[in-house]
């Protein structure tokens, strides 16, 4: 089980990087449980999660930099086949990569959506998931190489030639 301190950095699926605030405890059916308050740097949102049980809703670290050179060669794969489905069915995909919290599945959708933004319009649903990839991929990154959200949005524009 991973432990967080008290102002580390930390992922949490389909809300993004967060800031821990502090450790509650609280007794829930008679029994006392600890729980971190994450705070989503992105919007605010402050989330309690119970210590015992952060690997099974997927709390991480922020990724390495060994994980960030990983993460731009698959934003760089270029001659990938972008599933041809129906476009809700691809909607569900997408949705269950982010909804692992996987920084890796994350920029598949983004790569898989900017790809397909070159061949056709994206449906509404399919913008908002790429406008939340990007969203979630720029703050980690960001965090995770010590630089500004811009730098690497520039980087994200050089690679998908926009």
């Amino acid at each position: 089980m991973q432990i967080f301190k008290v102002g580390d950095k930390a992922v949490y699926p389909g809300q993004g990087v967060g800031e821990v605030m502090g450790i509650e405890h609280k007794d829930i059916a008679g029994q006392r449980q600890s729980f971190y308050v994450l705070k989503i740097m992105e919007n605010g949102m402050k989330i309690l999660i119970p210590i015992n049980k952060v690997g099974s809703v997927g709390l991480r670290s922020l990724i390495d930099e060994k994980a960030v050179t990983k993460v731009y060669g698959i934003l760089k794969q270029k001659d990938i086949s972008v599933d041809s489905a129906t476009w809700n069915r691809r909607y569900r995909e997408y949705m269950e990569k982010i909804k692992t919290g996987s920084v890796f599945e994350i920029a598949e959708v983004l790569r898989d959506l900017y790809l397909l933004k070159f061949d056709k319009d994206l449906s509404f649903g399919e913008r908002k998931m790429l406008d939340t990839a990007r969203n979630l991929l720029i703050k980690e990154l960001s965090l995770a190489k010590g630089v500004n959200e811009d730098e690497i949005e520039t980087d994200l524009k050089t690679i998908f030639n926009c």
